[in-house]
């Protein structure tokens, strides 16, 4: 069961949506630090789930002060994330950012840009089940769906 936030640690939800895949998409982002929370959400007009999903966690990581040096610990409900970070990406960078059947790697931009901000920080990347009433999870994917709608009405 996903833990709540310490006085030490920073819990960042993240989400992303697609209306469409591709199409118009959002990410959402709930953090949780004590008793202070903030939250954010952005889109893009032409887009994938997987890169909403991408964008989520690189906006939240984006959003962490440089000089934090506490443990954040990173919900996502995507294992495309979450294995991309934790255990592909190795073998990618190995390859020169080949995936195992000497392919390029779909969306190198996001993973590069993932990978500079995980490095910075102290992060214990987690799955949660999408969906299934946790709170901070229920929350980031709210805030995904308004960004969806927020491109849809521009």
């Amino acid at each position: 069961m996903p833990r709540a936030a310490s006085a030490k640690s920073l819990v960042i939800y993240t989400d992303g949506a697609c209306s469409g895949n591709p199409g118009p998409g959002g990410w959402g982002v709930f953090m949780q630090f004590g008793d202070k929370e903030q939250v954010f959400y952005g889109g893009e007009a032409d887009t994938t789930n997987n890169r909403m999903e991408m964008m989520a966690t690189i906006e939240a990581l984006k959003a962490v002060n440089p000089k934090f040096k506490g443990e954040i610990t990173l919900w996502t409900d995507s294992t495309y994330v979450l294995k991309g970070i934790t255990e592909w990406i190795h073998g990618w960078k190995k390859r020169g950012w080949k995936n195992s059947a000497k392919k390029a790697v779909k969306n190198v931009d996001l993973w590069k840009e993932l990978d500079e901000l995980n490095s910075k920080f102290t992060v214990e990347w987690k799955w949660v089940k999408g969906h299934a009433g946790v709170d901070g999870n229920e929350r980031a994917d709210e805030l995904a769906r308004m960004g969806v709608e927020e491109i849809k009405s521009q």
